[in-house]
């Protein structure tokens, strides 16, 4: 029986392309779809969950569709477009490698080579699923004939339940500093631009909130990056105002949104902005830099900034942590906005519109 099947260079949890992939295979096959998740490279974690690519071609039926999951450099661009299935692109932004280009030159190649990846399969794709409008338009400029937006499928929204034992400790953390509690929410990687929202810190302390903190929650993707960031916390003499957390469980992430007084996310490109959605479902106020996506997901629900100078983005929080009434207009326009992306809903609606092309494959 053919089915719906998709492709994933490595599938992670706790990662929104991997998340997305697990909830749009589940979504599939209640919907009674036969799907199977192939991947390039097994993840330990999710091994029992992937097959590898390569077997494929055994396993292969009359009237699949395809789908791959684009969002970083793969072998499995290239094999795709050579297969004589139907294939539909599901695109989740690719940060262009300028931005690596003082960090790694080993990524910079990676990110030019995707965009290179996306442009071959556009002739080849049925159609180019984009995370948002912002993505979508880059498609449409890529050469990709038809489009449709479907946000992330994330399991952040309904919220998840804090994990108690670490909220008190993150709480007393804070407490510790004795001012309003910041945090960003994003691997470390440069488009993040964590080291803006470092730069912010330093100026909020020294201009009327010395007990101000931050914590910072994202996997190092850009060792270099990674270090760098350290090594200015230090130099601004905010080792022990700043912490950098990885690993953390999903119960682990809801107790760091809600000990936060505000979410302050300062990225260059966002091709959707996950973070913006999560702290919408925890009732975290943001503090966002207008870029990319963030204007469109985040709608009337977050502080927004033309830029991320320092003084600006301290100002911005200083006055919205000092403003409960637009505090709380901003974390019901969360809820509300939330509720008009259907993130919730939207494995099922991918489904639904992947199970359509594949209807149409299949007769």
């Amino acid at each position: 029986m053919s089915g719906v099947h998709l492709f994933v260079p490595m599938l992670h949890r706790r990662d929104a392309v991997g998340e997305h992939t697990r909830a749009l295979r589940d979504a599939l096959v209640a919907a009674g779809v036969e799907s199977r998740i192939y991947t390039e490279h097994p993840d330990p974690d999710t091994a029992d969950e992937t097959t590898p690519y390569r077997t494929y071609a055994d396993q292969a039926e009359a009237g699949d569709l395809l789908v791959y999951q684009l969002a970083t450099a793969s072998a499995l661009a290239g094999w795709l477009a050579a297969r004589p299935e139907r294939l539909v692109v599901n695109y989740h932004s690719v940060t262009p490698p300028g931005f690596f280009a003082r960090w790694s030159n080993g990524i910079t190649r990676l990110q030019a080579a995707c965009l290179a990846e996306r442009a071959l399969l556009a002739p080849r794709a049925e159609l180019g699923i984009a995370v948002s409008a912002f993505d979508e338009a880059e498609l449409t400029a890529a050469g990709y004939r038809r489009t449709a937006v479907v946000p992330v499928a994330t399991p952040s929204f309904p919220p998840q339940a804090p994990d108690a034992l670490h909220a008190d400790a993150v709480a007393a953390w804070h407490r510790r500093h004795g001012g309003t509690a910041w945090l960003s929410v994003g691997r470390l990687a440069p488009n993040k631009a964590h080291h803006r929202t470092i730069a912010a810190l330093f100026v909020a302390r020294a201009t009327g909130d010395p007990g101000a903190s931050l914590r910072i929650v994202g996997s190092p993707s850009e060792p270099a990056y990674a270090a760098a960031l350290r090594r200015y916390a230090v130099s601004l003499g905010l080792e022990d105002a700043v912490a950098f957390v990885s690993g953390l469980s999903g119960a682990a992430l809801a107790a760091e949104y809600q000990t936060a007084d505000v979410l302050v996310l300062l990225s260059e490109h966002e091709g959707f902005g996950v973070p913006l959605v999560e702290a919408m479902a925890h009732g975290t106020p943001m503090v966002a830099r207008a870029a990319g996506a963030v204007p469109e997901v985040a709608g009337e629900a977050a502080v927004l900034l033309p830029g991320a100078g320092p003084r600006q983005v301290a100002a911005a929080v200083g006055g919205l942590v000092a403003d409960w009434s637009r505090r709380e207009a901003l974390v019901s326009a969360g809820r509300r906005r939330a509720a008009a992306l259907g993130v919730d809903g939207a494995a099922g609606r991918a489904a639904e519109l992947l199970a359509s092309v594949w209807a149409g494959a299949s007769h």
